[in-house]
């Protein structure tokens, strides 16, 4: 029996991050923080642990991934179907903007709805487990688009209620037996635990 192992690392921090401004689709760079926290992630992992590296297209999450790859000595694939939620002309907006401006994501002008979301994500379990079968792959994405993938595999019990997803946080799932599960659920950054843990 073979299994797949993944490991979902959220890109670091970014401006936007800071200011709690949604980003969506918007390619928003990291900040000098995130480009550190992406080094500190680096070395934190561990590079028998992976076969290779994967990426949203997004440069928080590619840059994020260039230096973890780089690192870990390990390829790199851009897998658009990583790429985060967009929230339409909601982006660059803080969250306390947008609840009091939309009450449903519903009426968010360009929003990814959440059936489409739902849809994307299970479409992605699906191609992870069979293009990558029997692989051990870190895919560096972003945070509404693993909290949801977190959602769909630990049928609702992760994240916790009130969790919010640092950023280089790593989570873990297994893929055996044709299901998906959480392995190991994580929301603290890899870049604020102590290396020899």
């Amino acid at each position: 029996m073979t299994e797949t192992h993944l490991g979902l690392l959220r890109h670091g921090q970014t401006d936007w991050n800071i200011d709690l401004r949604l980003q969506g689709s918007s390619d928003i760079p990291l900040n000098e923080t995130g480009i550190r926290q992406a080094e500190l992630a680096a070395k934190y992992l561990k590079s028998n642990d992976w076969d290779l590296v994967l990426s949203s297209p997004l440069s928080r999450a590619l840059d994020t991934a260039k230096k973890v790859a780089a690192v870990l000595g390990l390829n790199l694939v851009v897998v658009p179907e990583l790429i985060e939620r967009s929230f339409g002309v909601a982006e660059g907006m803080s969250h306390s903007e947008w609840r009091t401006l939309y009450e449903s994501h519903a009426e968010i002008p360009g929003i990814e709805s959440l059936e489409a979301l739902q849809t994307r994500s299970e479409a992605l379990l699906r191609l992870l487990a069979t293009e990558y079968d029997g692989q051990r792959i870190l895919a560096v994405s972003h945070g509404a688009l693993i909290r949801k993938l977190m959602k769909i595999v630990s049928s609702g019990v992760y994240p916790l209620d009130g969790d919010r997803l640092g950023n280089v946080s790593l989570n873990r799932f297994t893929f055996s037996d044709g299901i998906w599960t959480v392995s190991d659920y994580n929301p603290i950054s890899l870049s604020d635990l102590p290396k020899d843990i």
